[in-house]
């Protein structure tokens, strides 16, 4: 053993056929820089990229001296240089070792690098591989996070290297690794029994519980009595738990296991500890579009429906009334044990404004408020307690009509109105505008009633009939059959605007508030006094006299 390694070496190149691709033993001369100097034997040293070399705890693990597997790409370039690659001697060496393990159905360690269409790529040793979605596990997966960033012991179920294609197996490994412990489990697992487990996946609706050699399932509503949005939220991956073995079907190898059945059931006697109508407190554990949950006790959670939060904003986004983890005061409106709800309300820990309004205000009394909003129908005026009264267009006013008279008013104004009706079970105040002033109306017809006659100005006329206005807001129609006993074809030959007229009231309709007059009534009862007077004449005086008073009265 004389010689020296060197001489060993040279001697051991010079029976070495150098070809491209092959893979041989090169020293390391230096180490400079980026790069790696190496000497094989050949025509010149060649560099190698230091970064084809292998890390240890942070630097590269390669020294001057050092025997290194090297691929030739070529032997001279043209210019008197030799290219090695330490890269593809190593993969080389990696193919030729999966080669290996496929023919022997070894087990290959790799890491899972990203995902694509049906499956997963790895890492085994920088040889890219595909490990199909179904070969993950025994059971489908939906979320990987628990296979990511760590070493997964694989099978080599096809290689290629000509395609540059390897195809692995997880669930081979774990099926295989299952198989003895699993017949074992199922030998002693039972219904009730409270088992230790390890969490394998969270999926959306639950989790699957390593039991050693079999998989239970958690179902999301057994994890606690309370609402659980995500499995994440109770558990992780990784982490031991015990749970009670629910359901066990030994032929189909499937267990359904619990968490919240290892406890009491806090619902049962909840109706002893919240009666309807008491008030608690309690922590706002979800906010949705619908309302908010609120737990009262620890796995009793309540709903506090959106129309429950606020007395005069029944669309309030919830939101806007409490935020996750508020302590809130609520009061039970009801409870369904069997269907484990219970329906609660924050408004009712307030004072109902309509309530407050009806104490405080009566028919006839009058308020201010200003306008809200203006609808097809009528005028909202905002009141105390914020809440609003409606003012319907029959009631803005007396003569005209509410599609006119709404025309005066807009958003903002300052109103002052009379309370008409207050109903607090259906959150309605009724107010009116017109009633604040007295209804000429009613006051004229107290004074004119049937048979009364009247005298006012022609305010419109036209072929059928004359409109009167007796005197400010109330108003007689005088149709063209009433003017004269004779035959009218058209009032507008006889009347003209201005013009006063002298009529007799024939009928009043309170309802309609339409009030009919009528000259011809009106003659025909001149003549009635004049024929009874010139019949009291007669017995006093002598026809001849009474005639020609009956002569004179008929000529006026």
């Amino acid at each position: 053993m004389s010689e020296s390694f060197a001489e060993m070496f040279e001697e051991s190149l010079k029976n070495t056929v150098m070809t491209v691709g092959e893979v041989i033993k090169a020293e390391v001369v230096s180490v400079d820089g980026d790069y790696v100097t190496v000497t094989a034997g050949l025509k010149s040293e060649a560099e190698i990229p230091l970064s084809q070399f292998a890390k240890i705890e942070g630097e590269y693990n390669v020294h001057a001296g050092d025997l290194v597997e090297v691929a030739i790409e070529s032997v001279e370039d043209g210019y008197g240089r030799t290219k090695l690659s330490h890269d593809k001697a190593r993969r080389v060496r990696v193919w030729a070792e999966l080669e290996k393990a496929h023919e022997n159905e070894d087990i290959v360690v790799g890491q899972i690098t990203g995902k694509v269409k049906g499956g997963f790529t790895v890492s085994l040793q920088n040889v890219r591989a595909f490990l199909p979605g179904s070969l993950v596990d025994v059971r489908p997966v939906k979320d990987s996070a628990y296979l990511e960033n760590r070493d997964l012991e694989l099978k080599v179920i096809k290689i290629d290297k000509a395609r540059n294609n390897v195809v692995v197996s997880r669930r081979a490994v774990v099926e295989n690794e299952l198989g003895a412990e699993r017949e074992e489990l199922l030998k002693t697992i039972e219904e009730g029994q409270i088992v230790k487990g390890i969490v394998k996946n969270l999926t959306d609706y639950g989790a699957f519980i390593n039991l050693g050699g079999i998989d239970g399932l958690l179902h999301i509503t057994d994890m606690a009595w309370k609402r659980v949005k995500h499995p994440s939220e109770i558990l992780e991956v990784g982490q031991d738990i015990e749970a009670r073995v629910l359901k066990f079907d030994k032929e189909k190898a499937r267990v359904s296991l619990g968490i919240k059945q290892m406890g009491d059931d806090p619902w049962k006697d909840l109706a002893r500890r919240f009666t309807v109508d008491s008030r608690h407190y309690g922590k706002v554990t979800n906010i949705t579009d619908y309302g908010a949950f609120v737990e009262l006790e620890d796995g009793v959670e309540g709903l506090v429906h959106v129309s429950e939060m606020d007395w005069t904003n029944k669309n309030i986004h919830p939101s806007k009334v409490c935020q996750v983890n508020d302590e809130v005061e609520v009061v039970v409106l009801e409870i369904d044990a069997e269907r484990r709800r219970i329906s609660l309300g924050m408004k009712q820990c307030r004072a109902n404004p309509w309530d407050s309004f009806a104490a405080t205000h009566k028919k006839g009394d009058k308020v201010v408020g200003k306008i809200k909003s203006i609808t097809d129908f009528g005028v909202f005026i905002g009141l105390e307690g914020n809440i609003d009264g409606l003012i319907h267009l029959s009631d803005l006013s007396w003569n005209e009509e509410g599609e006119d008279v709404i025309r005066n008013y807009s958003k903002g104004d300052e109103l002052e109105a009379v309370v008409l009706a207050v109903d607090p079970e259906r959150e309605r105040i009724s107010l009116g505008v017109k009633q604040i002033s007295g209804d000429p109306f009613s006051d004229f017809v107290a004074a004119n009633n049937k048979g009364a006659v009247v005298t006012g100005t022609v305010k419109e006329v036209d072929s059928r009939g004359v409109t009167i206005e007796l005197t400010e807001g109330v108003e007689g129609y005088l149709r063209a059959g009433e003017i004269s006993r004779d035959h009218v074809d058209d009032a507008s030959n006889l009347f003209s605007v201005g013009d006063k007229v002298e009529s007799k009231v024939t009928s009043i309709d309170r309802k309609t508030r339409r009030i009919s007059l009528s000259i011809k009534a009106l003659e025909a009862q001149h003549e009635s006094e004049a024929i009874q007077e010139y019949a009291r004449g007669s017995d006093e005086s002598g026809s001849s006299l009474l005639a020609e008073k009956l002569k004179e009265k008929l000529n006026k």
